[in-house]
């Protein structure tokens, strides 16, 4: 079963969820940080920018 908890990052919780031996991070709670109006514009930027996404997916271990 996975396990939920929350992290603090600049002063905002971002949810996490760890599943077996991965940790996932949610991608919107970040991207609120950034545009706390519109945070599903700054994911689909980020879902554009491919480079980015991979680096965030392949180089950063929450």
């Amino acid at each position: 079963m996975a396990k939920k908890s929350e992290i603090i990052v600049k002063e905002v919780a971002v949810k996490t969820i760890k599943h077996g031996n991965v940790d996932y991070i949610c991608m919107t709670d970040i991207a609120r940080m950034k545009n706390a109006i519109d945070p599903n514009g700054v994911v689909a930027n980020w879902m554009r920018n491919r480079i980015r996404l991979s680096s965030w997916v392949y180089g950063d271990v929450v």
